[in-house]
């Protein structure tokens, strides 16, 4: 998507060899406009699924997910991480961990709102080893909900997440695919 990975290269903040920042416009600021343009994109890309709820992981998720569901026209179901007292026992729970934070966290959903009759869109925001995709397919499996499709704003190429996911056989759709980061010059593949 030649929008986003021009708003990567004007925006972006490199740091070293294999972290790019988008806050400023993705995940703590966030461009709407973009992002609107991003959900249809999405809505292109699976547009031949038959999704009946979106799912993804707090916190930088929850808005591109809801921005995307309204061109789907379903709910958005998000895995809420740590333990919360108001979400009740039962719940599908994982654990995932953060590239980014470095840092393994418990996740969960409640049995309420993700069920074997779900047809799902995972949608993240940054695919780097994979974690958050794996841990949100973990508790896909143990609701018996179909994946239909896993939706990436940023991919990081040249990590291993999207090789992996992809030969697990899920059908990964990345809107930019970061194919390295070298002295400070971004190159998408």
């Amino acid at each position: 998507m030649k929008l986003l990975e021009d708003k990567i290269k004007e925006n972006g903040e490199i740091i070293g060899n294999d972290t790019v920042k988008v806050d400023m416009f993705l995940n703590h600021q966030i461009d709407v406009g973009l992002l609107n343009e991003i959900g249809k994109e999405f809505k292109r890309l699976f547009s031949d699924k038959n999704i009946n709820k979106i799912v993804t992981i707090e916190a930088s998720g929850i808005g591109i997910a809801c921005v995307t569901a309204q061109y789907f026209n379903v709910p958005v179901v998000f895995a809420k991480k740590g333990i919360h007292r108001n979400v009740g026992n039962d719940i599908y729970s994982g654990e995932v961990y953060s590239f980014t934070k470095g840092v393994t966290q418990q996740i969960g959903i409640s049995k309420k709102y993700l069920t074997a009759d779900d047809r799902i869109l995972i949608i993240d925001d940054f695919l780097a080893n994979g974690g958050a995709v794996k841990g949100l397919i973990h508790l896909a499996e143990q609701a018996g909900a179909v994946i239909e499709g896993v939706g990436i704003v940023v991919e990081k190429g040249f990590q291993d997440g999207g090789k992996e996911l992809r030969k697990m056989g899920y059908d990964i759709k990345s809107l930019a695919i970061i194919k390295s980061i070298d002295d400070g010059i971004i190159t998408f593949g």
